[in-house]
């Protein structure tokens, strides 16, 4: 698998460049940042650059195990989409469309659950699904694991479900995967951290930027602080990990 080692100024500038090498979006790379830039208080870089590992996101996983009942898992994210022509003839006696969408939340948690298998990890899965939504929580002692650097294993876990499940516009479903109530720890964490700075903002009237954060994570911090007339929140960047600037709001 083709793996590039990029410098640039920052973390983000870094992650944008890997993502025109390969053509794909951030969520599509794996990423291991080698060295961080030498930022410094309220963002002001040094001398030093950042240093990233990228290749693409792909996972060929072999659900055999020596069973020829289950079928393999091969998800590759740098595979092209099948186009519609491509795409089998419906017959006529298929199932309702409601039936179809019944089926979503146990096929993702018979996945996830295929998957874990794989990667040695004995934790039961446990479905929760509404009418838009299913959550898939993975109960047990590996946590840590799974969870990773700030969510990412778990991010990837989830968005490869939501890749081999959500195939089907009509019976699409909006996937969650979380593990010892990760989701919303991590919220409630970047909660009080977004209250914390924008104390700090207020009271030195000076702008302070986050380390680069997903768009999930940044939604919570724009929302923790949006009814807050003191403070201005914006985003910096082009990447997919963005970071967040807290600003004092112009007086009068």
């Amino acid at each position: 698998m083709k793996t590039l080692e990029i410098e640039a100024k920052t973390i983000d500038a870094a992650i944008d460049q890997a993502c025109r090498e390969f053509g794909v979006p951030r969520e599509k790379l794996n990423i291991e940042i080698l060295s961080e830039d030498s930022s410094g208080f309220l963002g002001i870089l040094g001398t030093r650059k950042a240093k990233i590992r990228a290749s693409l996101l792909s996972i060929d996983v072999n659900l055999d195990g020596g069973n020829e009942n289950l079928p393999d898992i091969i998800v590759n994210f740098a595979e092209e989409e099948v186009p519609p022509a491509a795409k089998p003839v419906v017959e006529s006696n298929a199932a309702p469309a409601h039936d179809a969408d019944n089926q979503v939340g146990p096929r993702a948690k018979q996945f996830l659950e295929g998957l874990l298998a794989r990667m040695d990890i004995s934790c039961p899965v446990e479905l929760e699904e509404t009418a838009d939504s299913i959550v898939l929580n993975i109960r047990g002692d590996g946590g840590g694991l799974l969870i990773g650097r700030r969510g990412q294993n778990l991010d990837a876990i989830q968005f490869l479900v939501n890749k081999a499940v959500n195939r089907d516009p009509e019976s699409r479903k909006i996937i969650t995967v979380d593990t010892e109530s990760y989701r919303k720890r991590r919220e409630e964490s970047l909660v009080a951290l977004a209250k914390k700075i924008g104390d700090k903002v207020k009271k030195t009237r000076k702008a302070v930027s986050l380390s680069h954060m997903n768009a999930h994570d940044r939604r919570i911090i724009h929302l923790a602080l949006q009814e807050d007339t003191e403070l201005v929140t914006k985003s910096r960047g082009e990447s997919d990990f963005r970071k967040i600037v807290i600003m004092p709001a112009r007086r009068g």
